[in-house]
């Protein structure tokens, strides 16, 4: 039936977005969206208002959702549609549309075949940054990959042990310096480690915050100079990383990495935690930039390669399995 019909083959891949996202669907939002298509099966403008207000909810973002309503009104009149169970598989189709904007969207790493991959972390701090760091590491390591972690974020006291520990942990080693130390510094004696020693994929993390907007800027792009001079192509990948909990919030402290640096994919974190889970529509509309991994649960096998179609599915499980299961 329509777009319904992909997730057939795919719920049973799609069960641990479906899990995840238990609480988006019923303490969020989306649970008023299943309560809305219960209560009336008539279109009316109070039926697109409510809608409007639904989404704006689940933090997919104002515009964003005023420009879906608006399409999403011309395509009712257009097609003659009176029932809004009619528009629940086209609602499902837009969000395809907002996510993939017509484009093939690659939500790999983009690794270096001709040697050392290096991949740069940016993000404020508190958004589980180091533990992304090492969660992704884990699972590169699983990979068959060899696998060293630079602690570029000197300004932050702590943040190298942190990194240490989960090293240990998981069985990496970290290149750090004194607390203070210039990070490009860190950077340019940890590129020298994984030349010398063989390495796959360097990965590094920076300062979630520094002194003024300029300061980051200023630091960011050094730290990009260095690595770029050292490594060809480098860095691959540039992973801003955003707690979903914190929705809008969020959005517009990941603005100022946006602009200080070429964020190549963002790594979502707390997936399972939030009960707005449009965030992942919003950062795609607003700054065109893939989401590359998202954070479904506190296991080191929990932090997963994001899939736009486990995703929508883990936004619409009930539609849609009462719809495949018909």
């Amino acid at each position: 039936m329509g777009i319904f019909s992909i997730f057939k083959s795919k719920k049973k891949d799609s069960s641990k977005y479906k899990k995840a996202m238990n609480k988006t669907r019923k303490d969020g939002a989306f649970n008023r969206l299943n309560s809305l298509f219960n209560s009336t099966d008539k279109i009316s403008d109070d039926f697109f208002d409510e809608l409007e207000e639904i989404f704006v909810m689940a933090d997919i973002g104002v515009d964003t959702v005023v420009r879906f309503i608006d399409e999403l009104r011309d395509d009712a009149n257009e097609k003659g549609i009176t029932n809004s169970k009619e528009l629940q598989p086209i609602i499902i189709d837009k969000m395809f549309d907002i996510y993939l904007k017509g484009e093939v969207v690659n939500s790999n790493l983009t690794f270096n075949k001709n040697g050392l991959s290096v991949f740069l972390f940016v993000g404020v701090n508190g958004v589980g940054k180091t533990t992304t760091i090492a969660k992704i590491a884990y699972k590169l390591i699983n990979e068959g990959k060899k696998v060293l972690v630079a602690a570029g974020d000197t300004f932050r006291a702590g943040a190298s042990e942190q990194l240490k520990v989960w090293g240990e942990r998981i069985g990496f080693p970290v290149v750090d310096k004194e607390y203070g130390s210039d990070p490009s510094s860190v950077m340019f004696d940890a590129i020298k480690k994984a030349k010398q020693e063989g390495y796959d994929v360097l990965l590094c993390d920076t300062a979630g915050r520094l002194q003024t907007k300029v300061n980051l800027m200023n630091e960011l792009n050094k730290i990009k100079r260095v690595i770029s001079k050292e490594v060809e192509g480098a860095p691959q990948d540039t992973l801003l990383v955003i707690d979903a909990t914190t929705g809008q919030n969020g959005l517009n402290q990941a603005k100022a990495f946006i602009e200080a640096t070429d964020v190549s994919g963002v790594v979502l974190t707390k997936l399972d935690g939030t009960a707005k889970g449009g965030i992942v529509l919003a950062i795609r509309d607003q700054y065109n930039i893939p989401i590359k991994f998202v954070g479904l649960g506190e296991t080191m096998e929990d932090l997963e390669y994001f899939d736009i179609e486990k995703y929508v599915y883990g936004l619409f499980a009930e539609l849609i399995d009462e719809d495949t299961d018909e």
